[in-house]
């Protein structure tokens, strides 16, 4: 059994109080796990929300003074931290649920939320981030255009998306994942992305610290260890929840296999190849 196996118990249209966000803010709606999207205060989804979070930490890292765009900010945690370093955020979403509760819950001096659909929403900015969204779009590549369109003079697109390589079972085309219309291998992202952008640069997540230690126990055989001990939920109950973005790190293909990533990250640039 993996961290991620665990955390994903919440997929599916499960309303179970341990699948609703505890603790929000008064007067903040609290969401559910849909397996749309992630949420932060959801013990169970610590793994998935720790491994979208490393990725808006290294983006945010990048943005310092810039007037960023969120699209399909979701639940909002990312705006939060993107603007710890921009000096404007703009988070993007359709879902009226999730527009409202990241507008009561983020927004304030800097930060924005606005309702609206990505291929509509068009005004100008420094950078664009679409994290682990695209794979949910019908027509990515008329989206990335627009997104190129929407960028100042040497902005930049922040696109992530899962490896289909790694996300799916064993042997499957693709992942049970029923809001996933495309998923993606490094190449086929990399031709999508230059179909839009002449500067395309791909990075990959993979598991770092304790993560990459519990990998390699899972190698040596620790699933069939824990449950003849009786370990698997004091385990993980105990582990699932001290996850942490920097158990996760970006990597960029110059380092390690694409193919054997988490997820993948594009920066994506006009101009010059």
């Amino acid at each position: 059994m993996s961290p991620a196996a665990d955390a994903s118990a919440g997929d599916g249209d499960d309303p179970r109080p341990e699948h609703v966000q505890r603790g929000q803010p008064p007067g903040v709606p609290p969401l559910a796990l849909t397996g749309e999207r992630t949420l932060p205060d959801v013990p169970a989804e610590n793994y998935w929300f720790r491994r979208h979070l490393a990725v808006y930490e290294w983006v945010a890292d990048r943005c310092r003074g810039l007037e960023v765009v969120d699209m399909a900010c979701g639940e909002g945690y990312g705006l939060a931290v993107l603007a710890r370093r921009a000096a404007r955020v703009t988070g993007v979403e359709a879902n009226p649920e999730a527009e409202e509760h990241a507008r009561l819950k983020y927004e304030g001096p800097g930060v924005r939320v606005v309702r609206d659909l990505v291929e509509r929403f068009s005004e100008p900015a420094d950078a664009i981030v679409f994290l682990q969204t695209i794979e949910h779009v019908e027509r990515p590549d008329e989206l990335l255009g627009h997104f190129r369109s929407m960028l100042r003079q040497g902005g930049v697109a922040y696109v992530s998306t899962p490896n289909v390589l790694t996300l799916a079972p064993p042997g499957a085309e693709r992942s049970d994942n029923p809001w996933h219309l495309r998923e993606y291998r490094p190449e086929e992202l990399r031709t999508l992305c230059e179909g839009a952008f002449e500067r395309v640069e791909l990075y990959g997540l993979f598991h770092a610290r304790k993560l990459r230690a519990h990998e390699l126990a899972l190698r040596a055989g620790w699933d069939s260890v824990h449950p003849q001990l009786g370990l698997t939920e004091p385990a993980y109950d105990r582990f699932t929840p001290a996850i942490s973005a920097r158990d996760f790190r970006l990597r960029p293909e110059a380092e390690a296999p694409l193919v054997r990533a988490l997820d993948f990250l594009a920066v994506l640039r006009a101009g010059r190849r």
